[in-house]
């Protein structure tokens, strides 16, 4: 595996692979986007949820915006309500649309709508398996992905499950986009490593943003 723990500048686009970019610094309205996922996940909690074949993931989840992406023993899909609520998921706040738009631009994809964040809260020794983001109706827009909390390990694979991977190391305020030829790339996160964020104590919070409908 490559290593790309980068000494970057703050907030300069990093190209890492055709339809990759990182944005190391880019969020710095991170207080009210943690005021955010306050009061989103209040009425729609956290939740840890089940794949195809039983297995309980290890990180919660929640949604906000138009639909929200869900896993149980039926598959993978987006519905317009929370299923342990009932309700409409969350109104994405504008805060939230706002950044993803602007990281999304930065990383060279115009016109980014979206209509799901899946937020996911990691605490020490909770990973996330290679997978595709693929429950989408297509793939011509990209994926947008915020860190606040606890550094963590991103590793990024290729088309195919077996393709080689490079890990990337994301902070507080990361953002890593990929689309176009990257769309349907591998990806996962490695088990998160004991400690303790000034802000967010012993634990990370992922924003993925993807346009769904």
């Amino acid at each position: 595996m490559d290593d790309l723990f980068a000494e970057l500048d703050d907030g300069a686009p990093q190209e890492l692979a055709a339809g990759v970019v990182l944005l190391r610094g880019f969020v710095r309205e991170q207080a009210s986007l943690l005021l955010a996922v306050a009061q989103i996940t209040q009425a729609a909690p956290f939740r840890q949820m089940s794949t195809l074949g039983g297995y309980v993931m290890s990180v919660e989840m929640s949604n906000c915006g138009a639909l929200g992406w869900i896993a149980d023993c039926h598959g993978y899909r987006y519905v317009a309500h929370d299923p342990l609520t009932g309700e409409p998921w969350p109104a994405m706040p504008e805060a939230f649309l706002a950044l993803a738009r602007r990281a999304a631009l930065e990383a060279g994809f115009a016109n980014f709508s979206p209509d799901v964040c899946l937020i996911n809260r990691y605490v020490p020794d909770t990973k996330l398996s290679m997978h595709q983001d693929k429950d989408e109706a297509d793939f011509s827009a990209p994926i947008v992905s915020v860190s606040l909390g606890l550094p963590a390990v991103f590793v990024l694979g290729g088309l195919q499950r077996n393709d080689p991977s490079q890990r990337i190391g994301l902070s507080h305020g990361d953002v890593l986009v990929w689309g176009g030829p990257a769309r349907l790339r591998y990806h996962g996160v490695l088990a998160l490593k004991h400690g303790n964020h000034a802000q967010l104590g012993a634990c990370r919070i992922n924003l993925t943003f993807r346009q769904a409908a």
